[in-house]
């Protein structure tokens, strides 16, 4: 048995590719049973997200077994084995079991060490267990990768630092404003940008949320999500002097806060300090609310550079995470190749345990017809004694007489001699 994890991620494929070998939620099951059903498969599970496509089998190892698992990928997406042959990649035993560490660790992700790539190779475990019945190999990889990168995020800070515009932005927020659940916050747009910021600061439990947008319909979807009160651009100036945090993200070619609207809601405000973040090409706020007292204005640069730095602090501390993969993988493979020696285990205490039966039924009848119960005794100890080392016996005298020294060794440390 092997296990295997063979894919094509957003290293090795453009996203034109990517998308013809993903398989959706609706054809999962049948995929699943396509694959299974494959002669050499034992079982597998498949994780399929925007930027990987990988399958993770356990399989009986053949010289074809490369090209008639490419033939199947191909077969079923309707691919030219051409098109896609030189963007997968192969991992077998040890290479599988890490790569699926690094990737549930967030160590293969397009942004290092973001957290959603754990939730999603979780959801493929589970959606692959349904109604099929892993190999224990697999299973068990599966499991002690949670674990692995449960570990990872534990004692490593390869999550700690924001590395996406939308998380650095409520970073920011969260160092200028100790506690945002006492903040009102407006956000100006609602696009993808926008959206994520809503979604991290309801995290941070801010309580007060204004969306400003052109199009009140667009605004009202995430409002209704993230709990949110809507208003229209026009609206920007008269509410401002409610916004403690201001994000902005917008397609708009001019500017939509001035430097004179902002003046008016510190007045008003009676210089409270206001935050604006600005991640908007073109910019959104001018930049002269800068200059102004009280008003702290960051662009998209000084966010990037935020970004950057944590970056660092990231490559940092994947250093670390490898070095948990790497142990972490040994380990389970040691653990894996002493499964091999369970069933033959098995085998020998059966066929010691065969002996001994066969001798005490022996010795029993000889006590029940009247035999000396010490010389029964005896000869029931002589004859398994015997039994038991004579097999141990003949390898020893085969090693000797072919002068295998190593085998000799691993024989008497078998044995337990000295």
């Amino acid at each position: 048995m092997t296990l295997l994890a063979l894919g094509i991620n957003h290293k090795t494929a453009p996203v034109a590719l990517r998308e013809r070998v993903t398989f959706s939620p609706d054809t999962l099951e049948q995929a699943l049973q396509s694959l299974l059903a494959q002669p050499l498969v034992q079982g597998g599970v498949v994780l399929s997200t925007c930027n990987r496509t990988e399958l993770y089998l356990s399989v009986e190892q053949q010289e074809n077994l490369q090209e008639q698992l490419i033939r199947w990928l191909c077969d079923y997406h309707h691919l030219n084995s051409d098109d896609i042959r030189q963007s997968l990649y192969w991992h077998h035993d040890n290479d599988a079991v890490s790569h699926l560490m690094r990737v549930a660790s967030g160590l293969d992700s397009l942004v290092l060490g973001e957290p959603q790539i754990l939730g999603q190779v979780k959801k493929a475990f589970a959606d692959s267990q349904r109604g099929h019945l892993l190999s224990s190999e697999l299973e068990r990889m599966f499991q002690k990768t949670f674990s692995v990168a449960k570990r990872v995020r534990t004692e490593t800070d390869i999550c700690a630092n924001a590395v996406s515009v939308a998380f650095a932005a409520c970073t920011l927020a969260r160092q200028i404003f100790e506690l945002l659940s006492n903040v009102t916050v407006l956000l100006v747009g609602a696009g993808e940008t926008v959206e994520l910021v809503a979604r991290h600061l309801r995290e941070h439990k801010v309580k007060k949320l204004i969306i400003a947008n052109r199009t009140r319909e667009r605004a009202q979807l995430l409002a209704d999500e993230v709990g949110a009160e809507v208003i229209g651009l026009g609206d920007i100036d008269a509410r401002l002097v409610d916004a403690d945090i201001i994000i902005t993200s917008t397609a708009s070619p001019l500017p939509i806060i001035g430097k004179g609207m902002v003046e008016r809601a510190l007045k008003a405000r009676r210089n409270r300090p206001m935050l604006l973040v600005d991640i908007a090409v073109p910019r959104d706020v001018e930049p002269e609310v800068g200059k102004l007292a009280n008003a702290y204005l960051y662009s998209i640069d000084d966010l990037q550079v935020i970004i950057e730095n944590n970056m660092a602090q990231r490559q940092a501390a994947a250093i670390q995470a490898e070095t948990i993969v790497a142990q972490e993988s040994g380990e389970f493979m040691a653990w894996l190749r002493a499964q091999g020696a369970v069933e033959t285990i098995r085998d020998y205490r059966s066929q010691a345990n065969q002996v001994r039966a066969e001798l005490e039924a022996r010795a029993l009848t000889a006590l029940q017809q009247g035999g000396d119960v010490q010389q029964v005794l005896h000869d029931l100890t002589h004859k398994l004694t015997n039994r038991l080392i004579h097999a141990p016996t003949k390898s020893l005298q085969q090693a000797a007489r072919n002068g295998d020294e190593e085998r000799l060794q691993i024989l008497r440390d078998s044995l337990g001699l000295e």
